[in-house]
Formats: C-alpha cells, structure tokens, sequence
C-alpha cells in the first residue's frame, strides 16, 4: 500500500512538467457587411445625400414649416442605433447661421464631462458648397459622433449618432466605427437643392 502511494506521488510529480500559461484576452470580433451606398429618396428635402442600405428606414419625423426645419431618422436596427438630423433654413441671416453654429457645438461641448476625448474633424467641399465639422466623442458618452455642414448662405444641417443601449465605450466602439463612415459618407454627398 505504502508503495502505491510513493508510486503515484512520483506519477503525479513527474505528470505536471508544464507551467500554466493564461490564456490571453480575447476579444469580441464584429463584423459588420460592406457598405453599399445610395442617394435618399425624400424629396420634400431641400438637400440630397446617400445612405447606406443597411439602414433599413429613413424617416421624415417632422416638418416644421417647408421652408424651416425638418428632422430626419436613419434608423439602423441591426446596430440598435440611429443618426438623428436636423435641417434649419438660415435665411439670409448671418446672426442666424452664427446661433447654428453655437448651437451645433456647445451640444458637443456638452459631453466633455464624460468625454474622454473630442477629436474634431473639418470638412470642406468648395465646389458643391459644403462646409462642416465632424466631432468623434470618445468615451461613455450618449452620443458619440456629432456633425454639421452647411453652404453658409441657406442651408444647415446638424446630427447626432444614438445608440439604444447604456453607453459602454468598449462595447459600442465598432458598431460607432462604423456608422460615422455612414455620417462621412453623409456629409460627403450631401448636395444642396
């Protein structure tokens, strides 16, 4: 019996050579279908832009006047989020494109409290008239993307990248990654009536 015992203490002394390596952290891997763009189809829109067609509804929500302002929804429900815009008519005014504008960033101001970071990004198209700013927020933030454009005469534009979940930087990082390719390609498009 003693020597069973000896036998087995050495079997499993000899049996254990390797160190245990952890494994390393993985990682969720998303993927996400190559965008494959086209122009929008609402014409009562005093503009044009592409979209990607995996945004299965862009919607009308409301007009406010048909001149003045309409906000628009392109809604992404596999990515459980949507890009919110807003069109306002400036009016020949520069004290209006001013108040636009101020508006446009102090929303995005809004979120330094919780912003990790605020890259910004200027957009400038001279020949179809189109002037912006795209702001990454990076961070747990409710909203991590924010945009503008405008011709400076009578058109602006302002929106808002929303994710219908708790904002967990890490969790949403490649679903946003993703759609302000869409807000870029957005803002590249966009073509004043």
């Amino acid at each position: 019996m003693r020597n069973s015992i000896c036998i087995l203490i050495v079997i499993l002394c000899f049996s254990c050579g390797q160190d245990y390596i952890p494994k390393p952290k993985a990682f969720l891997r998303l993927e996400y279908p190559k965008a494959n763009y086209e122009e929008s189809h609402l014409k009562q829109l005093p503009f044009t832009f592409e979209t990607n067609s995996l945004a299965t509804n862009v919607i009308l929500k409301e007009v406010k006047s048909p001149t003045e302002s309409y906000g628009i929804n392109i809604e992404y429900p596999s990515l459980r989020g949507t890009i919110f815009l807003t069109y306002k008519a400036i009016q020949n005014n520069e004290n209006n494109l001013r108040n636009f504008l101020r508006d446009a960033q102090k929303f995005t101001l809004e979120h330094t409290q919780k912003a990790d970071e605020i890259p910004a990004y200027p957009y400038e198209n001279k020949e179809r008239k189109v002037y912006g700013l795209l702001s990454e927020v990076k961070g747990n933030v409710a909203s991590p993307a924010q945009f503008y454009v405008t011709d400076s005469i009578n058109h602006f534009l302002t929106g808002s990248l929303y994710f219908y979940t708790k904002p967990n930087y890490d969790s949403i990082l490649p679903a946003a990654n993703y759609l302000q390719k869409d807000i870029k390609q957005i803002m590249e498009t966009i073509k004043w009536k």
